[in-house]
């Protein structure tokens, strides 16, 4: 059973910065490209960032181009997402999944995605 374990979030001044990270068990992690979403209340979950299996390829969404960067240690099965520069906007739970099928680039899509963490809660300030 694939079980990922987001933690790192927590309530953060704007401008300011917070590093999640996704443990992963239960399958081979290294194949398998990563992602990252996020969802806040009322809104459909969406694109965060996505890191393919050897990590020399990553894909971020416009709103946080240049701010957060995604990661991955294949050696520990953790995925990480370092974000800085954080906005009251980036408030929302957010999820790592892995994807579906291996030696995949990473993807925007979450059909892409098999499975999903419970998701850990970044709250930015003003």
């Amino acid at each position: 059973q694939v079980q990922l374990v987001e933690s790192g979030g927590g309530l953060v001044q704007a401008g300011g910065s917070l590093r999640l990270s996704c443990a992963a068990s239960g399958r081979v992690f290294k194949p398998y490209a990563m992602g990252w979403f996020r969802q806040a209340p009322g809104k459909e979950r969406e694109f965060v960032a996505a890191i393919n299996w050897s990590g020399d390829n990553t894909l971020y969404a416009d709103s946080v181009k240049g701010r957060f960067t995604i990661s991955r240690d294949n050696a520990k099965n953790t995925l990480y997402l370092q974000m800085n520069s954080l906005k009251p906007e980036d408030t929302a739970g957010y999820y790592c999944a892995q994807a579906r099928v291996q030696y995949k680039s990473g993807s925007r899509l979450r059909d892409e995605y098999a499975y999903w963490g419970q998701g850990t809660q970044v709250t930015v300030s003003s």
